[in-house]
């Protein structure tokens, strides 16, 4: 099965020619993980780049306490793992299945094969590995001097961002999130979480039902985070 197409629409794989893209869907292996499997933990030894074909998986750091913190949400055609097969060290996070999610698992040799072959790639692999350093600082700074209300609606609007699509009331955000997730997302407690989300609700701002949320008035709810 040939999977061109769908790594044609990957940032770090857009510019192949269709021939190198059918060559690295050769290389290719897919599996399908239930709801709440993990992926790979902290710790373990990386063997292989995965590229969401299906589903969601979550990116996060757990503590030996239980507590969680997500540091992305990831969808189809965004890939995760590169770090431990470029500079072999464990894996830095946790990969959770969100949902049932059909993951494509490209092997430690052949992705480092592909990378010397094409060093265009690894030129962009470089970038996105370049955003990934810039996310993990813009969390420190948040959890460093932000307050919690401050640091929630700089995670709504990064979402909005990110995947925020036109709805009948304002821009909705196409995950839905329960209130645990996007708690671990900000860095805060879910009580926390729960007030901030009644407070803009109550003003109007958002909406928040059943894990969907919609930014009514984004431009006002952007002032809240300056």
């Amino acid at each position: 099965m040939s999977y061109a197409q769908l790594l044609s629409r990957i940032s770090i794989f857009e510019e192949l020619q269709a021939e190198e893209l059918e060559q690295l869907s050769s290389l290719l292996r897919s599996r399908r993980y239930a709801k709440g499997e993990v992926i790979f933990h902290q710790g373990d030894v990386g063997t292989a780049l995965y590229i969401v074909r299906k589903g969601q998986v979550a990116i996060r750091l757990s503590s030996e306490e239980g507590k969680e913190a997500i540091l992305a949400l990831l969808d189809r055609g965004d890939f995760f793992g590169e770090l431990a097969l470029l500079d072999e060290e464990p894996r830095s996070t946790d990969a959770v299945a969100r949902e049932e999610a059909d993951l494509l698992s490209l092997q430690r040799e052949d992705f480092r094969r592909f990378l010397k072959e094409r060093p265009e790639v690894a030129m962009r692999l470089l970038a996105t590995l370049t955003r990934l350093v810039r996310r993990v600082t813009q969390l420190i700074h948040d959890a460093t001097f932000l307050d919690a209300r401050a640091r929630l609606v700089r995670v709504l609007l990064e979402l909005a961002q990110q995947q925020g699509q036109p709805g009948a009331d304002g821009v909705v955000i196409s995950q839905r999130l329960t209130q645990s997730e996007l708690a671990n997302l900000c860095g805060l407690t879910r009580e926390s979480t729960n007030k901030w989300l009644r407070f803009y609700v109550r003003e109007g701002l958002l909406s928040y039902e059943g894990g969907k949320i919609t930014l009514v008035k984004p431009d006002r709810l952007g002032q809240e985070a300056e």
